[in-house]
């Protein structure tokens, strides 16, 4: 099962009271179901490819409504041939949305209805049934962090950002292809939604994911600036060694203290040494307590005195 399927399932799971129950059927219509006339009337349909959803539909409109709603399953033919799970509602088609406040005599309306959405308990049911209807999350093993609802109405869309919004998701919306796709980036953001959405078990799971993974990026950061760190000191410590013996091929020609002698020595027996162990090889060889700056001097002092050398050389 996708983590997605898995956050479905858990949304389905959660109790509503009636009100919130209502504010959730009405996100999964306005989503999902369209409106027919035949011979018989006005009838309602509403398809899915998940049979959660499909079962939690079905029982919602038998709660809510009293209603029998004829429940067929379709076979796709082409790509993945999926089932279809398509639910039909004869009875009291035009009695339920009127209900939800999606038919009134101005039309069909695609925004949430106040009456559904004003309080803060059944907002997040409302966000509820838009995530059942058109949400997906990617896996938090995947290589970045992605949710979003898409929609077909572009005032869906508009309406969904701002009640994000409203809990504090900086939801942005964009447009693919048919599609107006209202999304979250931010792996904590996605963690509120999924808690906003009473998906706990999904919650648990994004977040354990989320922090092995950000433990291991940081790790593999931490290891690629000490890989980084031991390369400049490699590069740095063959540098150096250049200097130390053109010094000492040119020793007649230049005067050399005692002290830089000393640096000179230790950095030709510990040449991949960083600065604070030469220091540390320095006291116990010599007795000498100097300090990482005075070492960097040190070695500065061995390269200035050595370049002359080297550029003779080259010349």
């Amino acid at each position: 099962m996708s983590f997605t399927s898995e956050v479905k399932k858990q949304i389905c799971d959660d109790v509503l009271d009636t009100s919130a129950a209502k504010a959730q059927l009405c996100a999964l219509l306005q989503m999902r179901a369209s409106l027919h006339m035949n011979w018989q009337g006005m009838y309602l349909s509403f398809q899915t490819e998940n049979a959660t959803i499909a079962k939690h539909v079905f029982q919602r409109m038998k709660e809510q409504y009293q209603v029998d709603p004829r429940l067929s399953v379709l076979r796709k033919m082409q790509l993945k041939k999926n089932n279809v799970y398509r639910i039909q509602v004869y009875d009291k088609a035009q009695t339920i949305l009127s209900d939800l406040k999606i038919l009134t005599e101005s039309g069909l309306h695609f925004a949430p209805p106040i009456q559904y959405t004003r309080s803060e308990k059944n907002a997040r049911a409302y966000l509820q049934g838009c995530f059942l209807a058109g949400g997906s999350i990617n896996d938090p093993k995947t290589t970045n962090y992605h949710c979003e609802i898409s929609t077909h109405e572009e005032q869906m869309a508009q309406s969904i950002q701002k009640m994000m919004q409203r809990f504090y998701l900086p939801a942005k919306t964009i447009r693919r292809k048919n599609a107006y796709i209202v999304y979250l980036k931010a792996g904590d953001k996605i963690a509120d939604f999924l808690k906003l959405c009473n998906a706990s078990q999904a919650l648990f799971d994004f977040e354990d994911s989320r922090i092995q993974r950000d433990f291991y990026n940081n790790l593999k950061r931490l290891d690629n600036c000490e890989l980084a760190n031991e390369m400049k000191a490699l590069k740095a410590g063959k540098k150096q060694l250049d200097y130390i013996y053109a010094l000492e091929q040119n020793e007649n020609k230049v005067e050399i203290s005692s002290k830089i002698r000393h640096v000179m020595e230790i950095r030709k027996k510990f040449p991949e040494a960083s600065m604070n162990e030469l220091c540390e090889q320095c006291y116990l060889a010599y007795g000498e307590i100097i300090s990482k700056s005075g070492m960097k001097h040190r070695l500065g002092k061995i390269k200035e005195m050595a370049k002359p050398f080297l550029e003779d050389a080259d010349a």
